[in-house]
């Protein structure tokens, strides 16, 4: 046997290897994309369907192997159905993975001090927790949410502290709802997030907390939720939630995120024309 495998080595060429390092590297971002997801459950139920279909066979129990093959064919389809979500998230993953150059689909570039963007962000988040004012921000990625701003009413404004804390003062007209900010502008509010269906997240977290985490398991946005009962902040970014933050760690974590510098002006990517203020 290892006779066998030496001469194996021996044939490979370096095309053999490229082919096997790119299905590893396949694998691994399959695993990446259902780990710790619902999927990675069905997968361990498939696995066993098919140790007892096999079984079944050995065992020759012909009925039984009759009804698993005919359920593993039909089986295929109704995985592509139920995987649904976690398909999306791999080809979105893939499609952020700047495998056809970072600016590829972008045409459109102006330098922002994306540091002041998260400090007008962070002063309102602040005085929001502070009075104890629900609210849910979601700042875009790469990954463009435009069926999700199609929800809201468009404002389409250059972001202030005091245009977001007005926006989610109660009971005015856009208080209900989730505001999405794109690069230095406020594209949207009163929006419509998809909730999470995560069913082990805490009884205590309403349906904003599971909005905020259910549009980061569908794309890269960062999503910020001020709880309305306790004025805590907390921050949901690919699909996991952290909770009880000041304003002083937000912006830290979200710089960390947006890979924010002193003296640094990170390339905002656009979609559409530039905006005059």
């Amino acid at each position: 046997m290892f006779n066998g495998l030496i001469d194996i080595i021996k044939t490979m060429r370096i095309t053999d290897v490229i082919d096997i390092l790119i299905i590893a590297y396949v694998m691994y971002r399959l695993i990446m994309v259902i780990h710790k997801t619902r999927a990675e459950q069905l997968l361990k139920g498939l696995a066993v369907l098919i140790v007892i279909t096999k079984l079944s066979e050995w065992l020759q129990l012909r009925t039984v192997n009759y009804i698993l093959r005919n359920a593993m064919t039909v089986g295929v389809i109704a995985l592509l159905i139920v995987f649904q979500p976690e398909l999306r998230r791999g080809l979105e993953s893939l499609g952020r993975s700047g495998f056809l150059g970072k600016n590829f689909f972008f045409f459109n570039e102006e330098e922002k001090d994306m540091s002041e963007v998260l400090g007008e962000i962070c002063d309102a988040v602040q005085f929001l927790s502070r009075s104890k004012i629900g609210a849910l921000i979601v700042l875009e990625r790469e990954t463009g949410l435009n069926e999700l701003i199609e929800t809201g009413i468009a404002m389409d404004s250059k972001i202030s502290s005091e245009l977001l804390i007005n926006t989610f003062i109660p009971n005015t007209p856009l208080h209900d709802g989730a505001v999405i900010i794109r690069g230095d502008r406020i594209m949207a509010a009163g929006c419509f997030l998809p909730l999470t269906d995560n069913q082990n997240l805490s009884s205590e977290l309403g349906t904003r907390h599971r909005a905020g985490i259910g549009v980061t398991e569908i794309s890269d946005a960062v999503a910020i939720i001020v709880s309305e009962e306790t004025g805590t902040i907390s921050l949901a970014q690919n699909g996991r939630l952290s909770r009880h933050l000041d304003a002083k760690t937000l912006k830290e974590v979200l710089s960390s995120i947006f890979e924010v510098k002193e003296n640094k002006k990170p390339v905002w990517k656009k979609w559409g024309n530039k905006h005059a203020d």
